[in-house]
């Protein structure tokens, strides 16, 4: 009642004195409100740049009305919600001028921008041979390449692009070397548990670009008695995404569910691999899909032939990208020998990639064509931390002529080697101590392994590439006395034992039954890096396991 008393002033016409009835103020401030909600909505309409919208807010009156609340209408203040009413109007109006188009989308949009959006690192633990293991935190774009660098830099060991990652699953038995275009964090989530990273030499990564004959059998491709350019044409063909190259032969299949294995004629092609229902039929009527290769990776199988009862030991299978720890999906398959599992794996991934293996392969080319002839190879961090010195004068002074650095550090270690041969590991004359520095130096190097047996050497051998060349020294298990030299060529592994023998009261060393003779093993390995004797080859490539 008080406030509609103290509304009667305001309602009241100016000079008014006769009273008013309170039928008649209630029905004006009802049509007051109206007239208020009424303007409201036809500026609404005005302000929308002519766009008549279907929907107009009604407010029901507040009190009933009467007949005669048309009688009187007096202008009344603006609603607070008019305001609000017209900001919404004006959000949701069209634009009066023509849209334009951002140039930069991709700058107003942080969710969708690949520039402003940053995946968080990643957490990796990489493995060595010897069971000590690595944590590194990476970015989510590190490919494996990458990684392996940084454990080269991380643990001052050679840089030689032989290294490369290992994917290694001991519940599967399974294991691959990762290509260096791919992505660690990707390989990584797609895991298990139990499965882990190696870091591990790798010399045939991309050996079948330099030597690919010994790669392609001929009874695998028979193009290659057409002439002698045929295996680089059909290298070209393999990386021209565009072709259609095939390798085909004999394949045992393991049967699902089952320890029996089926001798199949394959096909590989690029569209995925194809066994043959009748024979050696190419009709496409009879072949059938065994497996595709976009979304598979291919393994070698490490757990040997007795547990899956395989015809052979050169072991193989398909692994799906999304089986984890599932033995039901994988195709377990079985060559006749090395050279065709080599082969049939070389081809699934030379498939798979392509132009990207050769571009992998060029990167250390092309950075070792743009060295110096005279520059230095490449070390580990620690040596490059030395200079070649010369200390003949009254003052020392830093050998800049790479030649002659060269030369001088050739005349230093002959000089050392001819004093170790009467000095003992402390200092006293004893050419015939046991324990002399010629008998003992070798075991500093990275291609001596100690005491590990014949089938130890063997795996390493298979794990590091079995190219020609690729060797390791051991101590014998017959004769304590002697060594052994393992070495690969055509991809089968041959075991030479070296015998120490006595000429003027002196220890040396021989692999041909005296006719060469070496003060140590050092200078027995040097020699043969460069003189291949009565060896099937020169050595190459030292068989390493590296201690992260």
């Amino acid at each position: 009642v008080q406030l509609l008393l103290s509304l009667t002033h305001f309602l009241l016409p100016p000079f008014s004195t006769s009273p008013i009835p309170l039928s008649q103020l209630v029905n004006d401030m009802n049509s007051s409100m109206e007239s208020v909600y009424s303007t409201q909505a036809d500026t609404a309409l005005i302000l929308n740049n002519g766009h008549v919208h279907s929907h107009r807010r009604h407010t029901p009156p507040l009190l009933p009305s009467s007949p005669s609340r048309e009688k009187l209408r007096h202008s009344q203040p603006m609603h607070i919600q008019a305001v609000r009413c017209l900001q919404e109007a004006h959000r949701l109006r069209p634009a009066s001028l023509p849209a334009i188009p951002n140039p930069f989308p991709e700058l107003c949009s942080p969710a969708g921008s690949p520039v402003l959006r940053s995946l968080p690192p990643a957490i990796v633990k990489v493995w060595s041979e010897d069971g000590a293991g690595k944590v590194l935190e990476i970015p989510a774009d590190m490919t494996a390449r990458d990684v392996c660098q940084l454990l080269v830099y991380k643990s001052h060991c050679l840089d030689d692009n032989a290294w490369s990652l290992v994917e290694h699953h001991p519940v599967l038995g399974l294991e691959r070397c990762l290509e260096d275009h791919e992505l660690v964090v990707q390989v990584q989530a797609s895991m298990s548990s139990d499965s882990k990273f190696l870091f591990r030499k790798n010399y045939a990564k991309y050996e079948f670009f330099r030597n690919p004959l010994n790669f392609f059998p001929e009874q695998m491709v028979a193009w290659c008695q057409e002439s002698e350019d045929a295996v680089c044409v059909f290298l070209q063909n393999f990386l021209n995404s565009s072709s259609c190259p095939e390798i085909q032969g004999y394949l045992y299949v393991k049967e699902p569910g089952r320890r029996s294995w089926k001798k199949l004629y394959m096909f590989l092609r690029r569209s995925g691999l194809y066994y043959s229902t009748k024979g050696t039929s190419k009709e496409p009527r009879h072949l059938q899909l065994l497996s595709d290769l976009e979304d598979s990776n291919i393994f070698t199988i490490i757990t040997g032939r007795k547990l899956h009862n395989a015809p052979a030991d050169y072991q193989f299978c398909i692994k799906p990208s999304k089986v984890r720890s599932d033995c039901k999906e994988l195709k377990m398959l079985c060559a006749e020998d090395e050279q065709s599992r080599t082969c049939w794996m070389t081809a699934f991934r030379l498939l798979k990639y392509g132009i990207v293996l050769y571009q992998s392969y060029n990167v250390p080319q092309q950075r070792k064509s743009n060295l110096s002839p005279f520059s230095a190879p490449v070390r580990s961090v620690s040596e490059n931390s030395l200079v070649a010195m010369d200390f003949s004068g009254r003052t020392g002074r830093v050998i800049d002529n790479p030649v002659e650095a060269q030369s001088a550090a050739l005349e230093e270690g002959q000089t050392w080697r001819k004093r170790s041969q009467r000095m003992n590991v402390l200092g006293s004359p004893s050419p015939l101590h046991p324990s002399s520095l010629s008998t003992v130096i070798h075991r500093t190097q990275v291609w001596f392994h100690g005491r590990i047996m014949r089938e130890e050497a063997h795996k390493m051998i298979i794990q590091q590439g079995q190219v020609d060349g690729l060797f390791l020294l051991r101590d014998s298990q017959s004769n304590p006395k002697a060594f052994v030299l393992t070495l690969c060529h055509h991809q089968k592994i041959k075991h030479f034992q070296i015998l120490p023998c006595e000429e003027d009261g002196q220890v040396l060393f021989s692999l041909d039954d005296g006719a060469t003779k070496f003060t140590d093993l050092i200078h027995l390995v040097e020699f043969y890096q460069l003189n291949r004797g009565v060896l099937p080859s020169k050595l190459k490539h030292p068989c390493t396991a590296v201690a992260l």
